[in-house]
Protein backbone atom coordinates (compact mmCIF):
# COMPACT_ATOMS: atom_id res chain seq x y z
CA UNK A 1 0.00 0.00 0.00
CA UNK A 2 1.62 3.61 -1.30
CA UNK A 3 1.21 6.14 1.52
CA UNK A 4 2.09 9.90 1.02
CA UNK A 5 5.72 10.69 2.78
CA UNK A 6 4.78 12.69 5.40
CA UNK A 7 1.79 10.67 6.35
CA UNK A 8 -0.18 13.42 5.27
CA UNK A 9 -2.87 10.49 3.51
CA UNK A 10 -4.23 10.35 7.61
CA UNK A 11 -5.42 13.96 7.46
CA UNK A 12 -7.12 13.69 3.85
CA UNK A 13 -8.60 10.38 4.00
CA UNK A 14 -11.74 12.06 4.95
CA UNK A 15 -11.75 14.46 2.06
CA UNK A 16 -10.72 11.66 -0.11
CA UNK A 17 -14.01 10.06 0.85
CA UNK A 18 -15.64 12.86 0.62
CA UNK A 19 -17.11 13.46 4.34
CA UNK A 20 -15.32 17.28 4.28
CA UNK A 21 -13.84 19.52 2.25
CA UNK A 22 -9.85 20.10 2.07
CA UNK A 23 -10.46 23.60 2.60
CA UNK A 24 -12.55 23.34 6.05
CA UNK A 25 -8.73 21.56 7.15
CA UNK A 26 -7.12 24.80 5.72
CA UNK A 27 -9.21 27.72 7.58
CA UNK A 28 -9.16 25.90 10.85
CA UNK A 29 -13.15 24.72 10.16
CA UNK A 30 -12.07 21.22 11.41
CA UNK A 31 -9.46 20.57 13.63
CA UNK A 32 -7.25 17.51 13.83
CA UNK A 33 -9.59 15.90 16.74
CA UNK A 34 -12.45 16.20 13.74
CA UNK A 35 -10.21 14.43 11.50
CA UNK A 36 -9.32 11.33 14.07
CA UNK A 37 -12.71 11.24 14.76
CA UNK A 38 -14.07 10.69 11.06
CA UNK A 39 -10.63 8.12 10.41
CA UNK A 40 -11.99 6.24 13.28
CA UNK A 41 -15.73 6.08 11.95
CA UNK A 42 -14.01 5.16 8.20
CA UNK A 43 -11.61 2.51 10.11
CA UNK A 44 -15.13 0.80 12.03
CA UNK A 45 -17.20 1.23 8.39
CA UNK A 46 -14.60 -0.97 7.08
CA UNK A 47 -14.58 -3.40 9.57
CA UNK A 48 -17.88 -3.81 9.45
CA UNK A 49 -18.14 -3.93 5.91
CA UNK A 50 -15.33 -6.69 6.19
CA UNK A 51 -16.90 -8.50 8.55
CA UNK A 52 -19.97 -8.35 6.60
CA UNK A 53 -18.72 -9.88 3.26
CA UNK A 54 -16.79 -12.57 5.16
CA UNK A 55 -20.71 -13.80 7.28
CA UNK A 56 -21.60 -13.87 3.44
CA UNK A 57 -18.95 -15.87 2.38
CA UNK A 58 -19.42 -18.43 4.62
CA UNK A 59 -23.45 -18.42 4.26
CA UNK A 60 -23.11 -18.51 0.47
CA UNK A 61 -19.84 -20.49 -0.07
Amino acid sequence: MRTLPGGEDWVLQPVTRGWCKYESLLDGTLGLHDVALMNDAIAVQADNEAAFRRKMERENG
